[in-house]
């Protein structure tokens, strides 16, 4: 079969068309000019003006604690949650499975609105506490998916021949499901961080009077005009991001040799 030309043309365009403005907004992190049209040089004096910004790490500091918060109570869940779908076969795990699918359908704008309302109507006051409890709504969608899939693979045959050797169920959890799931839990919890840390639209909806988190405050800079620092700090969001890119496939990769 002969090469399309076609078909590598439109690779090609496809790869300039996505990474050509990722490339370019990290060359003008470097750029001494304000505006990105004109190089005036090499510069890092726009990373030196994002460490002097005090806002942008309280927002930072909100970003993480949200981030950590939702990570650990949606893995813990979603865990839980995988388990019981996979081992129990009923109508009421067919709702069960439907209500944990129907978060990754839904539209971020329709969960945020859905979810402000609802704490309006409990006339619960929004801040840090509205922003965990709404990541973690759909962070849990997403660990349970993972999860699930690592166990429909998983050889349950290893914990039987334990179970039959006079194993106590909770020796059995901590020495060898923990150790074998460890990878998939570990995958599912970076997942999930990466989508809090990263998500906007029901952030936006969930964040009171004086709350911000990183992508608001990086919002209302973009209004402002503050674009060079955007730059800088969008770059050391994509370094950040390529590491743990790196670290959910080296995990993966281990659970798949296991």
């Amino acid at each position: 079969m002969k090469r399309s030309r076609i078909c590598l043309t439109i690779t090609i365009i496809t790869f300039i068309f996505l990474y050509l403005p990722i490339f370019m907004l990290m060359i003008n992190s470097f750029n001494a000019s304000r505006f990105g049209g004109v190089w005036a040089g090499f510069s890092l004096k726009w990373y030196e003006r994002m460490l002097q910004e005090s806002i942008m790490w309280e927002s930072l500091q909100n970003s993480l604690i949200v981030a950590i918060s939702s990570t650990i109570i949606s893995t813990i869940l979603g865990t839980f949650a995988a388990f019981a779908l996979h081992f129990y076969r009923s109508k009421t795990q067919k709702v069960h499975y439907a209500l944990i699918y129907t978060p990754l359908v839904i539209p971020d704008i329709l969960m945020g609105i859905s979810l402000l309302l609802f704490f309006f109507a409990l006339n619960i006051k929004l801040g840090l506490l509205t922003i965990t409890i709404a990541h973690t709504t759909f962070c849990v969608s997403y660990v349970t998916m993972v999860m699930l899939s690592k166990l429909q693979h998983f050889d349950f045959s290893v914990v039987e021949a334990a179970l039959d050797l006079g194993a106590k169920m909770p020796a059995v959890i901590r020495r060898i499901l923990l150790p074998l799931l460890s990878p998939g839990i570990f995958s599912a919890a970076l997942l999930a961080f990466t989508l809090s840390i990263d998500d906007f639209v029901i952030t936006f909806f969930m964040a009171g009077e004086g709350t911000s988190t990183l992508p608001i405050y990086i919002y209302s800079m973009g209004k402002f005009g503050a674009t060079p620092i955007i730059n800088a700090l969008s770059t050391a969001i994509l370094c950040i991001t390529f590491l743990f890119v790196l670290l959910f496939h080296t995990f993966s990769r281990e659970e798949g040799e296991i």
